[in-house]
């Protein structure tokens, strides 16, 4: 499932006032070999929810003692009523799912919010994706919530496209390279290179960023303005200067502009597979993918954007069924290749990613094993720091970064006056050069 990187400043504020200035410890859960009864209630949105109600019978049927209802609140919704249940102490179902970039400040902001899993999860660290691990983790080996969808990057492109310009995808392995097809596939075909919502240039930023192996922050201080920094907005810049970059407003434009054919490439997340499918039909057989072009020959050559956990909550007064249901939904092969499956939801459990059907001809990419490809990048995917700021500093990064892509300003300068001001709205320090 898609992420939406949405403000959420409203957390902070709210969270804020939540903890009341006591930090009370994470509530922990202990191994247990007593039968599973009773109920468990989950909060769930868009296709997860749909996954989750389609597995709870063949969890019942498990545990016949317990009852499992499943409840899509809305991605609307969804956050809005968890931050609440956070604040107030009260109303929060036993189980929630969140987006990944969520965990890390409603463990910080609500320490009492959700239940440190690691004493009984602790042990499949080494079956999960290491970037998600590292994202649901906190200090003391704490684990706030279970890898459940995977998000690794690949480069979707356009066969016609190429063949009309005369240039092979599977000969691009750089950034520098992609930006030479760009131009030559735009003189052959008048195509852009790929979409990019020039107001919100963001989501890029943050991705090629964890493709060079950081986040935002670095060691708990600003780190935006960093050499990688630099590389990641210059590139963005640079794109945009060659006019490479399809302008396009938000979800919708970029779909749209897809579906009429308006830019060669899409350097994006495997979700992006169910959309091609799902609402644009008549292009099969005209998209192929490739691992994302490293920034330099032999490097890393995927990223992230995206995925969920699920977590259980603080205020679950039936924590070991709880726990046994989301061990079933994440940490068990079965369930993630239904899941992969159904409702396209590709797996963060590496077991799973194991299997031959990965291997499979996806006739709408022209007969590729599309999920071959991201399977094999999932372990590469670097693990970076996240913090409880991320969003608020996504949000000013929102409003600066187009001053380079756009304006034409100088990427290290931009990038310097964005730390200055993530720095004073967060009140932490700026990393050194």
């Amino acid at each position: 499932m898609k992420a939406l990187l949405a403000a959420a400043a409203a957390l902070v504020t709210l969270a804020g006032c939540a903890t009341g200035g006591v930090q009370q410890a994470a509530p922990s859960i202990a191994p247990s070999s007593q039968e599973l009864s009773g109920e468990v209630t989950v909060w769930s949105f868009d296709v997860g929810a749909k996954a989750l109600q389609r597995l709870a019978p063949e969890f019942m049927k498990l545990h016949p003692g317990v009852k499992v209802e499943v409840t899509d609140v809305g991605y609307d919704n969804a956050y809005d009523k968890i931050t609440v249940g956070l604040q107030s102490g009260a109303g929060l179902p036993d189980v929630v799912h969140l987006e990944d970039e969520r965990v890390s400040a409603y463990a910080k902001n609500f320490p009492n919010g959700l239940v440190d899993l690691g004493p009984v999860a602790g042990r499949y660290k080494s079956d999960f994706d290491p970037a998600k691990w590292r994202t649901a983790s906190g200090p003391g080996g704490k684990l706030y919530a279970l890898p459940w969808d995977s998000a690794p990057v690949g480069l979707f492109y356009r066969r016609d496209y190429f063949k009309q310009a005369g240039v092979r995808a599977e000969d691009i392995t750089t950034w520098d390279e992609l930006v030479k097809v760009g131009q030559k596939v735009k003189a052959a075909t008048g195509k852009r290179l790929f979409v990019s919502d020039l107001g919100n240039s963001t989501p890029l930023f943050t991705a090629l960023l964890q493709q060079q192996g950081q986040g935002l922050f670095k060691d708990g201080k600003v780190a935006v303005n960093s050499a990688a920094g630099v590389k990641a907005l210059t590139l963005m810049a640079e794109l945009n200067k060659q006019d490479l970059l399809q302008n396009e407003k938000g979800w919708d434009g970029r779909v749209t502009a897809t579906k009429e054919g308006k830019a060669a490439t899409a350097p994006t997340a495997v979700w992006w597979t169910g959309t091609l499918t799902s609402e644009m039909p008549e292009l099969s057989g005209k998209f192929g993918v490739v691992p994302l072009p490293a920034f330099e020959e032999g490097g890393v050559r995927t990223s992230a954007n995206g995925g969920s956990m699920l977590a259980v909550t603080g205020q679950t007064r039936n924590q070991q069924a709880a726990y046994a249901f989301v061990e079933f939904v994440t940490a068990n092969k079965d369930s993630q290749l239904s899941m992969m499956k159904t409702e396209s939801l590709f797996p963060a459990y590496l077991p799973a990613l194991a299997d031959p059907s990965f291997g499979r001809p996806v006739e709408y990419f022209g007969g590729q094993a599309v999920d071959q490809i991201f399977a094999e990048q999932v372990r590469a995917i670097p693990p970076i720091e996240s913090t409880d700021d991320d969003a608020e500093a996504a949000e000013l990064l929102k409003k600066l970064l187009s001053r380079a892509v756009v304006g034409g300003e100088d990427p290290k300068t931009v990038l310097d006056e964005a730390a200055e001001q993530i720095s004073t709205a967060t009140k932490r320090e700026i990393a050194a050069p």
